[in-house]
């Protein structure tokens, strides 16, 4: 109605402007010669796409052995998936047994575990999914568009980037087109077929909101708004050409549910994984065995590296390729094999997609100037727990004029610190107040370098200091367990 009378106004308008005079007819019909092409001509039709991507996309559903028990009702396995895949905790008496239970009276069986998505790869029956989908199942269930249903056999799966792919036993089907990520724009429509809460073949739809969102050690997403919801995970995003682009893989939720931010993966970066899965069963990736952290633009100011760029190098893993290399902690990487590492998590995804054994460039960025280096890449290898370094002894504490005036009080490092640190020097904190502790320094931590100059003991870091400007703010690097850092600290005021 309301669009009807905005519309029944404009034409009462007009109709006096003629019955007044002819002439104020004219500026109207100018004004509307001269109006500019809108830029949006209409919503997209999704149908043809449909048709066309729709006979490719499967449902995937997930079965584990355990012993039914004749008593209790089933549980609902949509729901299930809802609540394991994001973090809700299952209802009492809903849990999916996960073992053979005794003394029940049942019969070991396959029972629902859980429901996702997936599309065909190539007409002889390869299928991508989520690595999350089919982790931990025991049997697979393929079921096609045409209501056909293949049990399925894992290829491979890549955990870190969350990537499956899985065969059955079929021919003369119809395989995606993959699309070229680098052309996907902001803004521009995307469309979403999958398996929400087990309802297959549903289609949404929405528009491409960010690219190389980070979520990830080794993935930069696409973020959209397209609606998924558990069931979703492993189908495809596509583009309106009826290309994949992307596998719908995460949603961002403080419920569960859809709340209008997902992710996918790119369908480049996953058909790299897939190529190799299907090649050797799983992924290697390089590594140099270094830990990193993002260089902030207080940090990046403070050291003369001017816009916060690279990777700061925070440990060095002893006889790792980096080490070997020379790299040391409190480096800034700026450059790997020539490619600029604009953000700490580049750097993990270009030495991840480096064959090992490859001889790398590097560049560091260490106390003022830049520095060259040579890496040999070596295979990624599990993960493993996290050393804890022992806590260094408690000597008796020393502290000069200079250092108390940034609130430190320090020591230096005994013979058996360095030896536990594998340090070569280094001054310890044994007090911190005032503009250190507002920096964030504390009792413990092992300064190795202020101002971009290395601080092998109380000597060098005091000379270091009586020639600052104690009124200006002062960069240190500092060790804090097995982790490095910098710090800004600022003069009290």
């Amino acid at each position: 109605m309301k669009t009807t009378f905005v519309m029944h106004r404009a034409l009462l308008s007009v109709a006096g402007a003629l019955v007044l005079g002819g002439a104020l007819s004219l500026p109207v019909a100018a004004h509307a010669q001269s109006a500019p092409n809108p830029l949006v001509r209409g919503l997209p039709d999704f149908t043809d796409l449909v048709e066309q991507v729709g006979p490719s996309v499967v449902n995937i559903r997930t079965l584990e052995r355990a012993t039914a028990d004749p008593g209790s009702g089933g549980p609902d396995e949509q729901m299930l998936e809802f609540f394991r895949r994001f973090g809700i905790p299952v209802p009492p008496g809903g849990a999916t047994p996960r073992g053979p239970r005794q003394d029940r009276g049942g019969a070991e069986e396959a029972v629902p575990r859980g429901v996702g998505s997936g599309f065909i790869l190539s007409s002889d029956g390869l299928i991508m999914t989520n690595a999350h989908v089919v982790d931990g199942a025991d049997e697979l269930v393929v079921t096609l568009p045409d209501k056909r249903e293949f049990k399925a056999r894992i290829v491979g799966t890549d955990r870190r980037t969350d990537v499956a792919v899985v065969k059955i036993d079929a021919n003369g089907l119809n395989a995606v087109r993959v699309g070229d990520v680098n052309r996907l724009r902001v803004g521009e429509w995307v469309m979403a077929i999958g398996s929400p809460f087990g309802l297959e073949n549903t289609v949404t739809a929405g528009i491409v909101s960010a690219k190389k969102r980070d979520t990830g050690d080794f993935l930069p997403f696409i973020q959209t708004d397209v609606a998924i919801n558990p069931g979703n995970s492993g189908g495809p995003l596509i583009n309106m050409r009826g290309e994949v682009v992307g596998i719908n893989s995460q949603i961002y939720s403080r419920s569960g549910g859809f709340q209008g931010i997902s992710f996918a993966i790119p369908i480049d970066e996953a058909m790299r994984v897939a190529d190799q899965l299907r090649s050797n069963g799983r992924v290697t990736r390089g590594r140099i065995g270094v830990q990193i952290d993002q260089v902030s633009k207080e940090v990046a100011e403070s050291i003369g590296l001017g816009q916060p760029r690279g990777a700061l190098v925070r440990a060095v893993e002893p006889n790792s390729p980096a080490a070997k290399a020379g790299v040391e902690p409190g480096d800034i990487v700026i450059r790997f094999d020539g490619k600029e590492v604009e953000k700490s998590v580049d750097l993990p995804r270009m030495v991840g997609n480096t064959r090992p054994g490859s001889r790398s460039s590097l560049t560091v960025f260490r106390r003022g100037a830049q520095k060259e280096l040579s890496v040999t890449v070596a295979e990624l290898e599990p993960d493993r727990p996290e050393r804890k370094a022992a806590a260094p002894e408690s000597p008796k504490s020393s502290a000069t004029l200079n250092a108390q005036s940034l609130g430190l009080t320090l020591a230096e490092l005994t013979a058996a610190q360095k030896k536990e640190l594998s340090l070569q020097g280094g001054v310890r904190v044994q007090a911190a107040d005032g503009p250190a502790a507002r920096a964030g320094l504390r009792e413990g931590d092992v300064i190795l370098a202020i101002a971009n100059t290395e601080t092998p003991g109380l000597k060098e870091f005091d000379a270091v200091l009586s020639r600052l400007d104690k009124s200006r703010p002062v960069n240190i690097l500092f060790r804090r367990g097995e982790w490095v850092q910098y710090v800004v600290v600022r003069p009290a005021r």
